[in-house]
């Protein structure tokens, strides 16, 4: 396993505190602190660091740290209900056509929740919630897919240039 400094390793918060504590339990119980390092795959200096922690603080010096960023600006209720008003449709939330833009999902989440967003930041809260971006196809109103089906199985082998041999 490599340990680079500085960086927080992989897993839930709640796993990593789980962690923490079973090293101190082990530390507690007599092991050494390499063969605990070890045991819980982690580097020996966050082996002394947790250890100089709960000395000091107790079980409040193993807990998680938030997480580094910014606070969303819509809670996950209101993610939610987005979510629920994206898939009722784009006419449903007062458009004519029910194609849903960047531009406007913006103004739905200004006008439903207060809190303006660039068409861009949109996209990336969309990425984050496993949303693709899709094409509509156009398509003729009065296509007659029987007859489209017809043309291609009889008339368009007729037409259709054949290989000169």
């Amino acid at each position: 396993m490599i340990i680079l400094g500085g960086m927080r390793p992989y897993g839930a918060a709640k796993q990593l505190e789980k962690r923490r504590r079973k090293a101190i339990e082990l530390l507690k119980s007599g092991e050494k602190p390499t063969t605990v390092a070890r045991r819980v795959n982690s580097a020996l200096s966050s082996i002394y660091l947790w250890w100089q922690q709960f000395r000091e603080r107790g079980n409040d010096g193993l807990k998680t740290k938030p997480t580094p960023g910014r606070t969303p600006r819509l809670s996950k209720v209101q993610t939610k209900k987005l979510i629920r008003l994206l898939l009722k449709g784009a006419k449903y939330a007062g458009y004519t056509t029910e194609l849903w833009t960047l531009e406007r999902i913006a103004e739905l989440i200004e006008k439903k929740f207060g809190v303006k967003y660039h068409p861009s930041h949109v996209w990336k809260m969309l990425r984050k919630l496993n949303w693709s971006s899709q094409k509509p196809e156009r398509r003729s109103i009065d296509r007659n897919e029987d007859e489209i089906r017809k043309w291609k199985h009889y008339k368009w082998p007729r037409i259709k240039k054949k290989p000169k041999n």
